[in-house]
């Protein structure tokens, strides 16, 4: 593994040992952590790892308000302009809660990409989601969609549905609209991903299983090697 790797796992391990899970005496402030190894990192249908497997970390702070911000952070394999970026720092904050009584939630937010060591390939994103039992429904959009100073809107619906034995099914579709220029006019300007994964907490650890897959503009978008089918597995564990 490359350095850049290993010191960001150092560095992950590091800090969720130093913000284990912490709640205020008057319950209104928490801390956690979390530390994630998977067998490839897929962001929104494609592999941001060159296929390969990805150490993982957040740090998070939560108010009783509804209020949170925290970090994230994983090693990437893809190149940004003339740079080879090695790592992704995301920075984010933001406001959820629950409409009333009424069993509708929502999650308002803000979160810069970050790419340490690159020129130019940094970027913002606002989100927005409602969910509602098993359900939720999300947007994203940037003015400057992976640095490219053009317009990218992400929409996903999901599901996530308790099944015996305390395991999660989790099922989503992602819709990526781009403009038109983002990749070039003669490329197709939107990428459609599909996700189905079971989960499970055992012995204090998540584990999880993935299957990935994307229509055809997503595999001319982003290359076949990086978005054709595939499964992935991760085991997580937060403090």
């Amino acid at each position: 593994m490359k350095k850049p790797i290993i010191l960001l796992g150092t560095t992950i391990l590091l800090l969720t040992e130093s913000a284990m899970a912490w709640e205020s005496e008057n319950g209104r402030h928490t801390t956690s952590a979390s530390v994630t190894l998977s067998s490839d990192y897929v962001w929104r249908g494609y592999s941001q790892t060159d296929n390969k497997p990805a150490i993982s970390g957040s740090v998070d702070y939560a108010h009783i308000s509804g209020f949170y911000a925290g970090s994230w952070a994983s090693n990437v394999d893809f190149m940004i302009g003339d740079d080879d970026a090695h790592l992704e720092l995301d920075i984010y904050a933001g406001f959820a809660g629950e409409f009333g009584n009424s069993g509708v939630g929502y999650d308002i937010s803000v979160l810069r990409y970050m790419y340490p060591g690159t020129d130019g390939g940094d970027w913002n994103e606002v989100n927005g989601s409602l969910s509602y039992h098993y359900f939720s429904l999300g947007i994203a959009h940037s003015g400057d969609v992976s640095g490219s100073s053009k317009n990218g809107t992400y929409y996903n619906i999901g599901m996530d549905y308790p099944l015996p034995a305390d395991i999660n099914l989790n099922l989503g579709v992602g819709y990526y609209d781009y403009d038109a220029d983002v990749f070039g006019r003669d490329n197709p300007d939107s990428a459609t991903d599909y996700q189905i994964g079971l989960s499970k907490e055992f012995a204090g650890f998540g584990f999880n299983v993935n299957y990935t897959n994307t229509n055809s503009d997503a595999r001319d978008l982003y290359g076949s090697k990086y978005a054709d089918s595939r499964f992935m597995f991760s085991i997580s564990k937060s403090m």
